[in-house]
């Protein structure tokens, strides 16, 4: 392959792969991709397959209709707090994340190394989880949580827990956006930080194929 072709990379994901609230520059998915070109690596922008309140069942839907084509050299999945926030059952977001993931799989040439997927964040900690149950949100979304990494690592991509990180929002009200519920883009750096060894060494092999 081609050690100067631009790297290709597939975000899917809801509200927080779009950056609901915040400028595109801050979106964690671009900050992503700045971060690998510090380390010498030629990522192109983002493609982006988000929007705010989608579920499972509605980003695979979205993929259809987007139908990307290619296959990229870095695919990212963050899903499923939607699904918590509706009440949905785990079982069924079992299902249809394992799909969506397999799906991502494909678009990485079938190389599940290349595929990085997000815990779900803790919205709870947020304003707008005021007079709600905080606990029972914490333990719902470790439930799915739970879920999700037994599917990734099972699958054999890999997963990344910035929950824990979400969850310092409850302290500094700077990595929560203005509308009270969706990350700041100092908390999406933090998050674009986590996930960038494991991109980087999604990537390692690229040049050497």
């Amino acid at each position: 392959m081609d050690q100067t072709s631009g790297v290709r990379f597939l975000a899917l994901g809801d509200s927080y792969t779009i950056g609901e609230s915040i400028t595109p520059t801050g979106r964690w998915p671009v900050q992503l991709a700045a971060l690998l070109r510090d380390q010498g690596i030629p990522v192109e922008e983002p493609q982006i397959i988000a929007k705010t309140g989608w579920t499972t069942d509605e980003l695979s839907a979205a993929i259809d209709a987007a139908r990307p084509s290619g296959t990229f050299d870095l695919v990212t999945l963050l899903i499923g707090v939607n699904n918590q926030y509706r009440g949905r059952s785990i079982d069924e977001f079992r299902e249809q994340f394992r799909e969506l993931l397999a799906r991502s799989i494909g678009f990485a040439g079938g190389n599940a190394q290349r595929v990085v997927v997000l815990s779900i964040p803790d919205w709870g900690v947020t304003p707008f989880a005021q007079g709600r149950d905080r606990e029972a949100i914490a333990r719902d979304i470790n439930a799915f949580n739970e879920a999700k990494r037994e599917e990734t690592e099972k699958a054999g991509a890999n997963f990344i827990d910035i929950t824990k990180v979400s969850r310092t929002a409850a302290e500094d009200p700077g990595l929560t956006a203005l509308d009270g519920l969706h990350p700041s883009g100092r908390m999406y750096a933090e998050w674009a930080r986590l996930a960038r060894p494991a991109a980087q060494a999604a990537l390692a092999g690229r040049t050497q194929e």
